[in-house]
């Protein structure tokens, strides 16, 4: 048996990497699945109901996890003078685990396990494993000439490195305009009032989990952001034409060309940089293994001074407030 456990408050997305990635190891392995914590899958901040609107296989329940072995997928962090968190813990940068697929029986599987390498050979299973009920799942907004935009706010709201700006966003409406020069917009978000703020006038959707995952899984054409949540309604998504997701990632704001992390390199994405450019998967991953070959990974715990990070944590709240200013100004005008 391999297994996994959904841990208490995360996030929707990060649940089903856990419990896709580890099911697809088991599959690779030839061992049973199963998981703990399954009365907290789908439990969060942002719902309470559960995992109601598919029927999931969670596998054999695990309710003693002493008799299992724990394997923590590895991790790759760098220490860089990019925003406050990557000096004081570190960027997470890393890449599938390939030690992973030595695992013994009854293992517990924690981690990020994000990368494609785990689950891609399993796509028409994932489908399946993933599939929503047809009383919940709809097409209302599957059009050929409408594009979904997922902003991510909440707790990035407030973090310069995460929160994606309006740049990234209408650069990437651009590319989309370019395929249907009549191409509506609505976004699906968990902030209203942030996604309001960086696309002013344009419909925002914040309804039941269901309804947002749908219409993310089910729209034509996408701009994702740097989110684990709408990834696998993309990823299994039977009638997206184009998908556009932020270049680094969760450093899209900041990279100098690392990715936060590797793992979040996907087949089918396109992804767009700061000056608006899009790479496909493959050039993504040449540039990133080339950065590799010059990054200091061996400096685990760069010390940066009190002073040093003083200076970084003005400067990303100095830009934050001009950001939101200039999201008050675009609104008002």
């Amino acid at each position: 048996m391999v297994g996994t456990e959904f841990m208490k408050g995360q996030g929707l997305g990060n649940q089903l990497f856990c419990y896709v990635s580890s099911r697809c190891i088991a599959k690779d392995l030839g061992y049973g699945f199963g998981t703990a914590g399954q009365e907290q899958l789908a439990v969060n901040i942002h719902s309470k109901k559960g995992m109601y609107f598919m029927d999931m296989d969670l596998g054999a329940e695990i309710t003693d996890k002493g008799e299992y072995k724990v394997y923590r997928e590895k991790e790759n962090r760098l220490y860089l003078k990019t925003c406050v968190h990557d000096m004081l813990h570190g960027c997470y940068v890393a890449d599938a685990d390939e030690d992973i697929y030595g695992i013994g029986d009854k293992t517990l599987i924690y981690g990020n396990l994000q990368a494609e390498r785990y689950f891609r050979a399993h796509k028409e299973d994932v489908k399946e494993w993933l599939k929503v009920k047809k009383e919940y799942d709809s097409y209302q907004y599957t059009r050929d000439n409408l594009c979904i935009i997922n902003v991510r706010g909440g707790e990035y709201a407030d973090e310069r490195a995460l929160f994606l700006r309006r740049k990234y966003w209408r650069d990437a409406m651009k590319h989309m305009r370019g395929i249907r020069p009549d191409m509506e917009f609505m976004i699906v978000t968990d902030d209203v009032e942030a996604a309001g703020r960086i696309l002013p006038g344009i419909p925002a959707l914040h309804g039941e989990l269901a309804q947002d995952y749908v219409t993310i899984k089910n729209a034509r054409y996408l701009i994702l952001s740097n989110s684990s949540f709408a990834f696998f309604p993309a990823f299994t998504s039977e009638t997206a034409v184009k998908i556009i997701a932020p270049k680094y990632w969760a450093r899209h704001n900041v990279s100098d060309g690392y990715w936060s992390s590797g793992q979040n390199i996907y087949e089918g994405f396109f992804y767009q940089d700061r000056q608006g450019k899009l790479f496909c998967a493959e050039e993504c991953r040449r540039e990133w293994e080339n950065y590799k070959k010059h990054a200091d990974f061996a400096q685990k715990e760069k010390k940066y001074t009190e002073q040093e990070v003083a200076w970084q944590r003005k400067k990303d709240r100095a830009l934050y407030w001009a950001d939101k200013a200039a999201g008050r100004l675009r609104r008002m005008f």
